[in-house]
């Protein structure tokens, strides 16, 4: 069975308002991405101290440090230099709390990816050989917003990547959101990636009025239960976080949800994030219950 996370700035900004929901459901662990107004490659030595104890404190793991590295343009040298200082940070991060994946993406969606492909497998090379170097995994994203939305796109470049630091994070609804791909989540996305997986996010998403919106998990279009029950049925063993992005009383901005970070992104996430685990429940319980 996977082991069960959230990240933390879905409930709040405050660390131990998170861990608190954390482990009134019981979860194993938490994914780290902003916290008190900071990225994860913001924070301070103190900062981390203080991650480091309450985390402990709370009996739970770090599962992934969830970091904006590569949330940038392809074109600026002067980015991709910055994004390097990040990953080095966010690798730094992820050794003082024991974490074992730090995510990324592969820059801005700009022209088509099949024009850029050689170009983000040369920039991603010394990002890959960081990972190396420091026995950390560097786990790749599809998002919509980035060059690699979805899971067929992404499991035949990690295949050229070729490293066994540099995985998948699967993300089905990233997937749904990708509205030109036309990709099925589950079970055609996942069964591209499911061999080259280090880690998973879930949320869910449905169509409003002709717009995507956010949704309660288990209550959208993406496929969530059926994603679940696969999970299951194929014995992933790995974590599998909740980044909810689903709020009662609002709708999170585009530009926010692109670059989550800080109170802007995390208001109104408390209670959005504890129905979405109220339904994560009900989901597994129907997954496993005999027919």
């Amino acid at each position: 069975m996977y082991k069960k996370a959230v990240i933390t700035d879905e409930v709040s900004q405050e660390l131990e308002v998170a861990l608190k929901l954390a482990q009134e459901f019981k979860l194993d662990g938490v994914e780290i991405r902003s916290v008190w107004e900071k990225g994860p490659h913001e924070l301070d030595d103190e900062e981390v101290r203080k991650v480091q104890a309450l985390v402990r404190d709370y009996g739970l793991e770090v599962c992934c440090i969830a970091s904006p590295f590569f949330k940038c343009d392809i074109d600026s040298e002067e980015e991709y230099s910055r994004h390097i200082g990040i990953l080095r940070k966010a690798i730094q991060l992820a050794h003082s709390l024991d974490a074992r994946v730090v995510r990324g993406f592969v820059f801005w969606r700009k022209g088509r990816l099949e024009d850029q492909w050689s170009r983000i497998l040369r920039k991603l090379d010394e990002a890959a050989k960081m990972a190396e170097a420091n026995r950390v995994i560097l786990g790749i994203e599809n998002e919509a917003s980035t060059m690699i939305g979805t899971g067929r796109d992404l499991a035949p470049f990690l295949r050229e990547v070729d490293s066994p630091w540099v995985k998948a994070v699967w993300d089905p609804c990233n997937s749904y959101w990708d509205l030109t791909s036309g990709e099925k989540p589950y079970p055609d996305g996942y069964r591209s990636v499911k061999d080259l997986t280090a880690h998973i996010h879930i949320k869910d998403a449905k169509r409003v009025d002709g717009k995507l919106e956010a949704a309660p998990l288990g209550e959208g279009e993406v496929g969530i239960p059926e994603q679940v029950k696969g999970l299951i049925a194929d014995g992933y063993a790995g974590y599998v976080s909740l980044e909810t992005h689903y709020r009662v009383t609002q709708v999170l901005e585009e530009e926010v949800v692109n670059l989550p970070k800080g109170s802007r992104f995390s208001a109104g996430g408390y209670q959005g994030t504890k129905t979405c685990l109220i339904n994560w429940k009900r989901i597994e319980g129907e997954a496993l219950s005999p027919l």
